[in-house]
């Protein structure tokens, strides 16, 4: 028999780490493709700002599953807190910035928007680091 609340952890998981592919893995696309290409940058600013909704709602996913199968949410404390409150920041600001390419980058400058990039990756790398501690240190 499966295992219902492993099973449910598990299809978020899955969910998170395809966010985080796409987050990571779009941002360091964009910063190798020279000379930067607009209709392109379109595409993957929404698969990264897919990604970044994902990596919201996933974590919101196992804290729903955490408080249905325990009636409480995960007792974490210390470096875990700061963790998650640092992935928080993180993906709040990915949303924004991948959300402001799409919107803006048409009249921004090349130069500009390689630092968008840039940002976004460093959320990402940051992001997917501080999901390390949180997960070994609750």
């Amino acid at each position: 028999m499966v295992d219902l609340q492993n099973l449910s952890y598990a299809l978020v998981q899955v969910v998170h780490n395809f966010g985080a592919a796409a987050v990571v893995g779009g941002a360091a696309l964009m910063l190798l493709v020279t000379p930067p290409v607009r209709s392109l940058q379109n595409k993957i600013a929404w698969i990264v700002g897919g990604g970044w909704l994902a990596q919201i709602l996933s974590g919101i996913g196992f804290a729903v599953v955490s408080y249905t199968g325990y009636g409480t949410l995960p007792d974490i404390h210390g470096i875990a807190v700061a963790a998650l409150y640092i992935k928080i920041l993180c993906a709040s600001g990915g949303v924004i910035l991948s959300f402001m390419l799409l919107r803006h980058a048409g009249g921004w400058s090349d130069k500009r928007c390689r630092s968008a990039w840039q940002m976004l990756l460093a959320l990402g790398v940051v992001a997917l680091t501080s999901a390390a501690f949180l997960r070994w240190f609750s």
